[in-house]
């Protein structure tokens, strides 16, 4: 029996006034980009109008419980700048915010539902995987019509049930969503959803009903593959006589299928980048969280890049789009090499540091001044090592990389151009991109040709790369004086 005082206290907790909204993921493993997108999505909605962003942690489906997942989530949020104001860490005035640790109170409220008629005790042995499989057929079920009297005997008798939600089988209920509008669904077409399993724990369906109400939601976001649920949602919070919040379900992210060349839903399995995985190939946070924010969103106008709190200013529901978004790779690249740019040179040095470190050793050579070379040229950082380990040790080159016709350079006058800088920069005063520049300047005046036919056999001999960071003058000055001139030598007995 539900204890009526206990339940009270409960309703009397409740936050009233102000936008409250939740993100409420399972355990389940990686944060991929539709879950991230509605942590985002949720946040702004709560950020926009100075309301509250709750945490909870919804672990209810205990058999596919991943460990380590929850770190997962805290760590995702926080290095998305997505603050929660409640939650497992924090805390809050309607913990607790992980629902195993809520589960007595559940069973409370479907008895509620018993008592009142819109919910009934189901001993006939259908299980939830039933429902799960969408192979549940709802035909005569004679639990529904049993007697209270025989129902309360038998569970006071110790047999196993499951509490079943009692769908009206006539008429249709209609919902509203703040995106999609008004829905209706034939009553018929709904099954007596499982509301507490055999086991004691709530399913999804009714554990995120009760606690949307007792933590005060206000808006509910969530994928549009949940739009199927929002009537049995709606029809729960009519029998307990609550106020139903807004719905906000955001269309699918889809991307297309590299095999096939068809859209399909982003899918882990399917090979698509976690959020995660995305920040391992090189990905900054800020663009990630900006790129994300337009999948399926637009500010309107022809503005795409936004900081943080620029999104939280502007967003708004009726940008919200019912169409699928696609999510794009080459699109997310191009946000990410804007972010790189707009970095200062300090903060974009620090960031490169490590990938420049993968393939040059040498620690003679610095990192910042490799750093220097590629802010400009950087569209994702996992691009940086293949980039730059020409600087570490010269690699086997073919002599055809000094014929270029744009240059008008071929091996005869590469090996002319070499042999006359090797004496010039071994008599250099100075070795800084200033008097570097004025020398070869100078020597391209006296023999009489363009710049390119002094500089890029220099930068073939110093890199052996026909495209490189950086022009001749910079390679040397990252490369000093003698490992430079070594490399002249190494060019000059190649061409000769």
């Amino acid at each position: 029996m539900p204890d009526q005082k206990r339940l009270e206290e409960l309703e009397s907790r409740i936050p009233r006034g102000g936008v409250r909204t939740r993100f409420a993921p399972s355990p389940t493993g990686y944060m991929h980009v539709g879950n991230l997108r509605t942590a985002l999505y949720t946040w702004l909605i709560a950020r926009h109008a100075g309301g509250k962003f709750i945490l909870r942690i919804e672990d209810t489906d205990q058999g596919r419980l991943v460990d380590g997942a929850v770190d997962v989530i805290y760590r995702t949020l926080e290095q998305c700048g997505l603050d929660h104001d409640e939650g497992p860490d924090v805390g809050g005035p309607v913990g607790p915010y992980i629902q195993t640790e809520r589960r007595g109170l559940y069973r409370e409220y479907a008895e509620v539902l018993v008592e009142n008629g819109f919910a009934y005790r189901c001993f006939c042995g259908k299980t939830e995987s039933e429902e799960d499989s969408g192979d549940f057929d709802r035909g005569p079920d004679p639990c529904r019509a049993m007697s209270r009297e025989e129902s309360d005997a038998r569970a006071r008798a110790g047999e196993s049930y499951v509490i079943r939600q009692k769908m009206p089988t006539q008429g249709s209920t209609t919902f509203h969503d703040a995106v999609y509008g008004d829905i209706t669904v034939e009553n018929k077409e709904l099954e007596d959803q499982i509301l507490i399993k055999s086991d004691g724990l709530p399913t999804y369906n009714f554990a995120n009903v009760i606690d949307d109400h007792l933590m005060g939601i206000t808006h509910v976001v969530r994928g549009a593959e949940y739009l199927s649920s929002a009537p049995k949602y709606d029809l729960l919070y009519r029998a307990f006589g609550w106020e139903v919040p807004t719905y906000v379900h955001c269309s699918s992210v889809m991307v297309t299928d590299r095999e096939t060349g068809q859209a399909r839903k982003m899918s882990k399995r399917h090979g698509d980048p976690s959020y995660e995985d995305l920040i391992q190939d090189g990905y900054l946070t800020p663009a990630v969280v900006n790129y994300v924010a337009l999948l399926g969103w637009s500010p309107g106008g022809e503005r795409e890049i936004f900081s943080l709190p620029e999104l939280a200013e502007i967003f708004d529901l009726h940008g919200v789009s019912k169409s699928p978004a696609v999510f794009d790779m080459d699109k997310l690249t191009y946000f990410n090499a804007e972010y790189i740019r707009a970095m200062t040179p300090e903060d974009f040095a620090a960031a490169a540091e490590p990938y420049i470190r993968q393939s040059v050793k040498n620690p003679a050579i610095d990192p910042a001044r490799v750093a220097a070379l590629l802010q400009q040229r950087t569209e994702k950082f996992t691009q940086i090592p293949e980039k730059v380990d020409f600087f570490d040790a010269l690699p086997a080159y073919d002599p055809q990389l000094y014929v270029h016709k744009k240059s008008k350079t071929d091996i005869p006058g590469s090996l002319e151009t070499l042999k006359a800088l090797l004496p010039a920069l071994e008599a250099a005063e100075r070795w800084d991109e200033e008097t570097l520049l004025a020398l070869l300047t100078r020597l391209a005046a006296d023999r009489q040709v363009k710049n390119a036919q002094v500089m890029y056999p220099l930068r073939i001999a110093l890199s052996g790369r026909a495209v490189t960071p950086g022009g001749a003058v910079e390679i040397a000055c990252v490369l000093g004086r003698d490992e430079s001139l070594r490399r002249i030598r190494e060019g000059i007995r190649l061409l000769s």
